[in-house]
C-alpha cells in the first residue's frame, strides 16, 4: 500500500537523535497507531517499548537487534520485527523511509 486513507496525523514532528530522524504520528481509523518518517545516513539506537514492524518504504540500513552477533541489511520494500522491551542498533546507508507499525 502506498498511502494510508482516512487517518489523523499528529502536526507536530517527532525529533529525534538531534534531526537524524524526525517522524509522524498516524492513528488509523480503526485505532491503530503508526508512524511515518526519516532517518538520514548515521548510526543510532532505538529502544522499544511494544513490539514494532519497520517497513523501509525506501532507503538502505544495517540493523543489529538487541541480543544478536550480527547486521542484517534491509532495503526498500524489507521489514524487520523488534521485540517489546528491547532496542536495536541501526546504521542507516541511504536515507531511509519508513513506516512503524506498533503492537
Amino acid at each position: 500500500m502506498s498511502k494510508f486513507e482516512n487517518v489523523s496525523v499528529t502536526k507536530q514532528a517527532n525529533v529525534y537523535f538531534d534531526g537524524k530522524c524526525v517522524s509522524y504520528s498516524l492513528e488509523l481509523p480503526d485505532g491503530t497507531a503508526k508512524s511515518v518518517g526519516v532517518i538520514q545516513p548515521s548510526a543510532l539506537t532505538f529502544t522499544t517499548s511494544a513490539p514494532e514492524v519497520m517497513e523501509l518504504v525506501a532507503g538502505e540500513a544495517k540493523v543489529t537487534l538487541a541480543g544478536a552477533s550480527e547486521a542484517v541489511t534491509y532495503r526498500g520494500g524489507e521489514s524487520f520485527e523488534v521485540p517489546g522491551d528491547s532496542s536495536f542498533d541501526i546504521e542507516v546507508v541511504d536515507t531511509m523511509h519508513y513506516v512503524c507499525h506498533y503492537g
